[in-house]
Formats: structure tokens, C-alpha cells, sequence
């Protein structure tokens, strides 16, 4: 495990990501990923914010679409590149782009770590924390899901060494 992919929705929000960049990744590289392919750095925000500005209409639909796949592409690459990814599972229910992320590394046959600090029920029934599907393809994968930054990052010194 030297490269992984941060599957996440951090980015979505400011509070997101303080915690992402001030917490979670630099816990990761301490536990010894040697690169972070983080997906919120893989695009760059005057691409972002270009088409934020522009006024509600056809022309800036057409630019999503147009930005939507440069994105996604550079994500799909990213995981590509990766050995390992690791997945922000919070929320009522994981993310969709997370979820389609862990599932393109799981078909890659690349380890998959998942971090839930969320403490809320979220499995499809009570023997699942998450999703069935994507529990199945994180433990499958040889990983697990923690609950604490700490304990995701004793995971991930196992893998690295």
C-alpha cells in the first residue's frame, strides 16, 4: 500500500474540508502512504469556479457536462494509478460517488479501507455497518472499516508493513 485514493464527499463543505486536510490526511501519510491521490486537488478550482460564475442557462449546463467528465475522468485515472483507496463512509448513507469509487477499485482488485466515525445506524440491516454491497467489496478487498482516524491509521501501518 504506498498509493491511495481518497474516496470521499469531504470537499463538498468547508467543515469538510478543514477536517480532510487538517486531520485525516495527514494521519494517513503518517501511517505510511507514501502518495494521497486526493480527488478535490485533481481538478483545479479556476476550472470549478469558471463555470460557477457563469449565468444560469444553457451555456453553463453545457459546461458542467463538459467539466463533469473532465472530473470524473481524473478520478477514474487517479484510481487507477493507486494500489489502495480509502473511503469516507459518514453520512445517512455513504456517498454515490464514493460508493461507484469503492467498486472501481474493488474491480481492480485494489485494497479498500473505509472510515465511519459517523455513529449513526446506516447498514441495510443490523449485521452491516454500511450498504451491503459496499461492505462486501471493502472486506473482500482484504479491508476493513474503522471508526476512529486512530484506528484507520493502525490499519493502514498493517497494510504498509
Amino acid at each position: 500500500m504506498k498509493t491511495a485514493y481518497l474516496a470521499s464527499p469531504l470537499g463538498f463543505s468547508e467543515v469538510g474540508r478543514r477536517f480532510m486536510y487538517s486531520e485525516l490526511i495527514p494521519a494517513i501519510k503518517e501511517a505510511g502512504v507514501e502518495t494521497i491521490e486526493d480527488p478535490w486537488a485533481l481538478t483545479p478550482a479556476a476550472e470549478v469556479e469558471a463555470v460557477m460564475a457563469m449565468p444560469y442557462g444553457e451555456e453553463r449546463k453545457e459546461a458542467w457536462i463538459h467539466l463533469n467528465r473532465k472530473i470524473a475522468s481524473r478520478n477514474v485515472e487517479a484510481i487507477k494509478r493507486s494500489d489502495s483507496l480509502i473511503a469516507v463512509l459518514d453520512g445517512v448513507d455513504v456517498d454515490s460517488g464514493t460508493a461507484s469509487e469503492i467498486g472501481l477499485a474493488f474491480g481492480l482488485c485494489h485494497l479498500v479501507l473505509g472510515y465511519r466515525g459517523d455513529f449513526r445506524l446506516a447498514g441495510d440491516n443490523e449485521g452491516a455497518v454500511v450498504n451491503l454491497q459496499v461492505e462486501y467489496f471493502i472486506r473482500e478487498s482484504g479491508g476493513s472499516i474503522e471508526s476512529s482516524v486512530e484506528d484507520l491509521a493502525k490499519a493502514i501501518h498493517r497494510h504498509v508493513h
